[in-house]
């Protein structure tokens, strides 16, 4: 798949529209940046966007992923099986958000506990007090780099990488 191929058809599909980035952006609801960054070849639309880029410029999700127009309409197979998948990713995204929340309050009970141990003066050195202390202050600093390295896409690129070794680790056995 060459991205940059993809790219530059995509920017050509959306200058035959006469549209901006910032415009096509609004239509489907995401970042100017996110256009910007398809029509270089840096990124690639999710699943569920090719959807709607696909019906948008009237064209298949095959001839995007190509980069280029072929004959013929989008199948209604090819379209059923790009929304299950996007429907899969959606799920699994939600279950994501959801973990992520409740580690989020783990970590906020965790640094409340620590202000709160603090505040009162009961964090007097080697007590029980201190290290309860000491662990809500981890435990929030952790979560918040786990938020950070999940909404900047690490860890989705750290899990795929690790279903590519297992995969791997199976071919070879």
């Amino acid at each position: 798949m060459d991205q940059m191929k993809i790219g530059t058809f995509l920017k050509a599909l959306r200058k035959e529209k006469y549209l901006t980035q910032a415009q096509l952006a609004e239509q489907l609801n995401i970042s100017g940046r996110t256009v910007s960054r398809w029509e270089t070849g840096k990124n690639m639309p999710d699943i569920s966007i090719l959807v709607d880029l696909a019906e948008f410029y009237h064209v298949s999700i095959p001839e995007i992923i190509d980069g280029e127009r072929k004959s013929g309409r989008m199948h209604e197979e090819v379209k059923e099986t790009v929304l299950k998948l996007s429907d899969y990713t959606e799920t699994v995204n939600q279950k994501i958000k959801k973990r992520l929340f409740l580690l989020t309050i783990i970590a906020l009970l965790g640094m409340i506990a620590f202000i709160g141990i603090e505040l009162s003066g009961l964090g007097i050195p080697d007590s029980l007090y201190e290290r309860i202390a000491g662990a809500g202050l981890g435990l929030a600093f952790g979560m918040l780099v786990v938020n950070a390295m999940y909404l900047s896409g690490i860890l989705g690129k750290i899990k795929a990488r690790r279903m590519m070794y297992r995969n791997t680790q199976k071919i070879n056995i």
